[in-house]
């Protein structure tokens, strides 16, 4: 049975239920009876004799089913809250076959200093964010520098500025957006070649504004959605800005970061950081928002993405690992996916 088939069954049980508004407070998935289910894969990702990786940041995958992990390596952030701009001398992209988990490629050494946000597009291009270098950078699938947004080390709130910048949603067309971020609560979105286009977001609670957007993800009708996470919420907008809906409740959490598949089907991490705690883990969403199920016990899942087989990985930045979870047979999806 497809995920498609699974969502229809549970909606039909839920449509029992009371219904739910977008800021309702769902009710916990284990109640509703439910096919869905994903297990742990053991021993993945394979990492060298006596390494382990750093805090993991980012997790992406590519049209290989290659899995792209960014890591801090060594580096810690500081209870001072002053970032370093000294770049990391270690790898702080490795990349995994998804299949085997074993490492094909690692790049990235002297390149970052607080690695975070990881995405990749249509064509493989890696996206990537550094929250203390306040820049936006594009590299071609083997690390090689392609295009860089922002100034070092240089926080602003202009159109050629960021202040820590988070993650990277890339159109089909090439145009992208930016979630910016830490300090600044915008969207921002750039034509292709890296000029700026439009923006939108203050701080706040009500609708397009935020409080950390900290994750963000495009799906196949072009929709925007937007981890915001002190809020406690998805937000999804149209692809010039205009708010729809947003996804807020229990079952949520904090989400920390967001896909969405062919389908439509939506995957968040929930970071866990709220009561009660040891709470974190990945929640499946139906395309309205409504939870299926959540799965996983993270000490604060931080990233997320799921490849063409349905698989979903996840980043574990306080654990400081990366792992992969698969669908059982009954659930397992042949749909392509939004990375």
């Amino acid at each position: 049975m497809t995920i498609l088939r699974q969502i229809g069954a549970v909606a039909l049980i839920l449509a029992s239920a009371a219904a739910f508004g977008a800021d309702s407070t769902r009710p916990h998935a284990d109640e509703h009876a439910t096919e869905l289910d994903y297990r742990v894969v053991p021993g993945w990702p394979v990492l060298p004799a006596g390494e382990v990786l750093g805090s993991v940041a980012g997790v992406a995958v590519d049209s290989h089913n290659n899995v792209f992990v960014f890591h801090r390596a060594n580096r810690k952030w500081p209870g001072s809250d002053v970032l370093a701009l000294t770049t990391i001398s270690r790898p702080t992209i490795e990349v995994f076959d998804g299949h085997t988990g074993v490492l094909r490629q690692r790049w990235g050494a002297n390149l970052f200093a607080m690695p975070h946000g990881l995405s990749i597009d249509d064509h493989d291009n890696v996206w990537l964010t550094d929250l203390a270098l306040q820049q936006v950078y594009k590299f071609s699938p083997d690390g090689h520098l392609l295009l860089t947004l922002g100034e070092r080390g240089v926080a602003g709130h202009d159109s050629r500025h960021f202040n820590r910048p988070t993650a990277v949603a890339v159109s089909p067309d090439g145009s992208f957006y930016v979630s910016d971020g830490y300090r600044n609560t915008r969207v921002m979105k750039f034509a292709a070649d890296g000029s700026f286009l439009f923006q939108w977001g203050t701080k706040g609670t009500g609708p397009g504004q935020f409080d950390l957007p900290h994750g963000i993800t495009l799906d196949a009708a072009g929709r925007v959605y937007v981890a915001d996470r002190s809020n406690q919420r998805v937000q999804v907008f149209d692809a010039s800005g205009h708010f729809l809906r947003q996804w807020k409740g229990g079952e949520i959490g904090r989400p920390y970061a967001v896909a969405i598949d062919q389908s439509g089907t939506a995957f968040v991490a929930d970071g866990g950081d709220q009561a009660p705690p040891g709470r974190s883990a990945f929640v499946v969403l139906q395309p309205d928002g409504t939870p299926i199920a959540r799965f996983g016990r993270f000490k604060m899942a931080h990233s997320l993405a799921i490849d063409s087989e349905g698989s979903v990985y996840i980043g574990d930045i306080t654990g400081a690992r990366a792992q992969k979870f698969v669908p059982s047979p009954s659930t397992h999806t042949d749909a392509p996916v939004t990375r």
